[in-house]
């Protein structure tokens, strides 16, 4: 019997939450009832004082559909003569329109004795900022490619809102059976969807403020690549054109390298040899032995 109390308790609050769902909602239909006999008495149509209703009603949601929310992002790919000059600009163009740097990426070649250098920089701006950002930043060097995106997450953060909203009037009005239950069993229950519903609210809170900071900040990334030297272009000389003296002492030098490779091996073997191979020799003699004898 206190199982099915558990079970009741927990049906009683869904049975809470869906009224208050509903109740929200026929809230919500006479304003559009009485828009639409207000335009009847105008001599309008009914059906378009409805739709007026309904987009009266998203006007007063946490994100009106007038206000989009855009997460906007740039990317370029620009030629420079020096990696560091450039890298350096873009940084301060981020600084300057109160922007931060939030990743860098760095990567060398050698060319030749010269080195040659590309990286990204990754750095974020105020959204109204970024137009102009971007195209200081693309002017920091030649550009090759360039792009940019907007993402309207505005029917995301409507959805994530409210969800949020009634999940935090499930988990009052659960609370309010949490303080009510006086049996083990019931506590528990109540206790296990109280935890469930908290998680689920954190998850979507968490949802809602990185999809509010992309909006709230833009991201433009920036690929820096620096001029490659031509290296040098003499032409490698054949072996036949190298000196007699230089082979020579080439050759030498190979008999050395290939001398302090044997010795250097033979010390590697060594204890195997001394370790494994002892025991063999001495079974080899004693089975030479032991054949010697039974011959005489």
């Amino acid at each position: 019997m206190s199982r099915q109390r558990a079970v009741v308790a927990v049906a009683v609050a869904l049975l809470l939450v869906t009224a208050g769902c509903a109740g929200a909602g026929n809230d919500a239909a006479p304003s559009g009832g009485d828009a639409g006999a207000e335009m009847d008495a105008g001599g309008d149509a009914p059906q378009e004082a409805g739709s007026d209703g309904a987009r009266s009603a998203e006007d007063g949601s946490a994100y009106a559909v007038a206000d989009r929310q855009l997460i906007r992002t740039g990317e370029a790919t620009i030629r420079v003569e020096h990696f560091g000059d450039a890298s350096d600009e873009v940084r301060s163009i981020a600084g300057s329109y109160d922007g931060y740097v939030s990743d860098t990426e760095q990567r060398s070649r050698e060319v030749g004795n010269e080195t040659w250098t590309r990286g990204t920089v990754r750095f974020r701006v105020p959204a109204e900022s970024f137009d102009d950002a971007f195209a200081d930043a693309t002017a920091v060097g030649e550009v090759e490619d360039s792009s940019t995106n907007t993402e309207d997450v505005t029917d995301q953060l409507v959805d994530v809102e409210a969800r949020l909203t009634n999940l935090r009037a499930e988990r009052d009005r659960l609370r309010e059976l949490y303080e009510e239950a006086n049996e083990t069993e019931d506590v528990l229950a109540v206790q296990s969807e109280l935890s469930a519903t908290q998680e689920e609210i954190e998850r979507l809170e968490a949802q809602q403020r990185q999809l509010e900071d992309r909006v709230a900040y833009a991201t433009i990334t920036v690929h820096i690549v620096e001029e490659r030297p031509e290296g040098d272009s003499t032409e490698p000389q054949a072996w036949y054109d190298t000196g007699v003296v230089a082979a020579f002492l080439a050759s030498v030098d190979g008999v050395g390298t290939a001398l302090r490779a044997i010795a250097v091996g033979a010390a590697y073997v060594a204890p195997y040899l001394l370790a494994f191979g002892t025991p063999v020799v001495v079974g080899v003699v004693a089975v030479a032995k032991l054949v010697q004898r039974r011959g005489e």
